[in-house]
């Protein structure tokens, strides 16, 4: 699994014009899946996203989680083009990201498990829309995190 997180002042999504999830300050969260990707993965990455200390201290250091941080939300969205390849040529290969069959229940227990340690609501796309998504990074703080790169 490959997450991309971003520290937003807000940030929604939209399906169809019609906006489907919304969050003030918090994290944006890009999801990429791939067949390999596990219940492991899942636990692993989860706890690394909302114990990631990357919202300000009082002394404006990024020293604070997110649950940690008043108001705040998760705006997961699954987005298949972060497991491309760019290795050959200059049309990216999805051919690593895994197909609904075996990423859409992927993705459930990913939502289940990140509300579990968020300890509240994680506002979501929808998996497979064509969505457009808004956010406002804060910072910018972008980090990029790949469960098989952890050991």
């Amino acid at each position: 699994m490959r997450v991309v997180i971003q520290r937003v002042k807000h940030a929604s999504v939209t399906i169809e014009g019609t906006e489907r999830a919304s969050i003030g300050a918090g994290m944006l969260v890009l999801l990429g899946i791939e067949d390999r990707d596990s219940d492991e993965d899942i636990e692993w990455l989860c706890g690394k996203i909302v114990r990631l200390r990357i919202f300000n201290d009082s002394e404006g250091v990024m020293n604070i989680p997110v649950t940690d941080v008043p108001d705040s939300g998760i705006l997961l969205v699954s987005q298949f083009t972060l497991m491309a390849s760019t290795r050959k040529g200059n049309r990216p290969s999805y051919i690593q990201a895994s197909k609904p069959a075996i990423a859409v229940p992927l993705y459930e227990r990913f939502i289940a498990r990140l509300q579990q340690e968020f300890g509240k609501k994680v506002e979501t796309g929808v998996f497979g829309a064509d969505m457009q998504v808004e956010l406002l990074n804060d910072g910018p703080v972008t980090i990029i995190i790949d469960s098989k790169m952890r050991l």
